[in-house]
């Protein structure tokens, strides 16, 4: 294949998550990996821009939670077809974030758009779901290897779990070799520089942005 015609197959992958258009990108991966198209290009140079642009028009007031939601979708019906064939040197990712949503918390809206940008960034994500106790995300660390913890809440009442997970990661002595980020409607900047986060997310876009600036601090 020449490198125009494999050019255009991944501009055709990328333009269809952006606009959401899952069979379109399981079509368009199909395409391309059956004409040799290395499954980690297909990743590096169209999935993560993909999803980059749709936090950039997310962020910016084009595309709100439903264009998001979408995309994430397209991207997933890619992600089934290319995951499987990665493997060694070709799987490595920018990080793995184990993330979920506090306990007592049942709202995972939000929280899955995250998962949906960071997957889409290049990420290794643990998705834990909702109403997470504060031992599994300490376990997310000690079991799973997460370089970054992602805490989530909805309500004001559950915003302390956030808290007390921050504290369980201490006493399990594993605070020091994690980072923790934490976001949700009523979340602040200030709540997080209290509970001793290492960093604030308004919304998915910022989220991600976060974690790859949190995983080059850390190289």
């Amino acid at each position: 294949m020449n490198a125009e015609s494999t050019g255009s197959l991944i501009a055709v992958l990328r333009q269809a998550v952006i606009d959401g258009q899952a069979a379109a990108a399981a079509d368009a991966t199909g395409r391309a990996l059956a004409a040799g198209v290395p499954p980690r290009t297909l990743v590096d140079e169209a999935l993560i821009p993909a999803m980059d642009e749709a936090g950039r028009l997310f962020e910016c007031g084009e595309f709100f939670v439903p264009e998001l939601l979408v995309a994430a979708r397209a991207l997933k019906a890619s992600q089934t077809l290319i995951t499987p064939l990665l493997t060694g040197s070709q799987a490595a990712s920018a990080g793995r974030v184990a993330i979920g949503t506090v306990k007592g918390d049942m709202h995972d809206i939000g929280k899955n758009l995250v998962v949906a940008l960071l997957q889409g960034g290049g990420f290794e994500v643990v998705d834990l779901g909702a109403d997470v106790p504060p031992e599994r995300f300490v376990a997310a660390v000690t079991d799973d290897g997460a370089d970054i913890i992602g805490l989530s809440a909805l309500l004001t009442t559950t915003m302390l779990q956030m808290k007390s997970t921050v504290q369980a990661l201490e006493q399990a002595g594993v605070r020091r070799s994690v980072r923790v980020i934490v976001g949700g409607a009523p979340v602040t900047q200030r709540f997080a520089d209290e509970i001793g986060a290492d960093g604030f997310a308004d919304n998915a876009a910022a989220a991600v942005v976060l974690a790859r600036r949190l995983m080059d601090r850390s190289a």
